[in-house]
């Protein structure tokens, strides 16, 4: 019997230790068991962590976008705003060369001296606010003819010495204004 007590003896530090270890085993799955879901739970919230940083990548593009373009908006029309009022004006002004090409008429057929001051006087007023404006007169006597500044209100034949395609006499006087012509000057072009 003995042997029989040895040999249960000997089997339980075995069970004993099979039994701790079957323990052990068993808490570490129940550890590994909630640290797995914590580590897919983890890569989970890091996969959404990134997705809205792109999202919010996304959302700094676009108002950087929207920012540049109405910045751009704004000045284009800021700038179409300056250049209708600079039209506006030149409009008006354009409405006085008549007058001016009327008292130039006027001062080379006046022959009285104090008329002829007057006049003088008016249209040295006129010329200041045109130099006021920034606007150029076109007087293109004895120049070669320029389709963008002048218009040919007729040709004659070259007398002698007179070149083909210069410009005779100056019928009506032209206005321009930072290179954009306001009203081209009437003009006689020698054939």
């Amino acid at each position: 019997m003995s042997k029989k007590r040895e040999e249960k003896e000997a089997k339980k530090p075995v069970e004993e230790e099979n039994g701790q270890t079957a323990e052990k085993h068993a808490e570490s799955e129940q550890a590994a068991a909630p640290a797995e879901p914590e580590k897919s739970e983890a890569e989970a919230l890091k996969a959404e962590l990134e997705r809205e940083k792109a999202a919010s990548e996304d959302y700094k593009r676009k108002w950087y976008a929207v920012s540049a373009e109405y910045e751009n908006y704004r000045k284009r029309t800021a700038s179409q705003s300056a250049q209708r009022y600079r039209d506006g004006r030149a409009d008006v002004v354009g409405k006085l060369f008549p007058i001016a090409d009327n008292l130039a008429r006027a001062l080379a057929s006046c022959t009285d001296e104090a008329t002829k001051k007057g006049i003088q006087m008016v249209t040295a007023a006129f010329e200041k606010i045109l130099q006021e404006e920034n606007i150029v007169t076109i007087d293109p006597l004895g120049q070669p003819f320029d389709a963008e500044k002048h218009e040919a209100i007729m040709a004659v034949d070259p007398e002698e010495g007179e070149e083909s395609g210069t410009v005779k006499q100056v019928y009506a006087k032209g206005y321009e204004q930072n290179g954009k012509v306001l009203r081209f000057a009437q003009v006689v072009v020698v054939k």
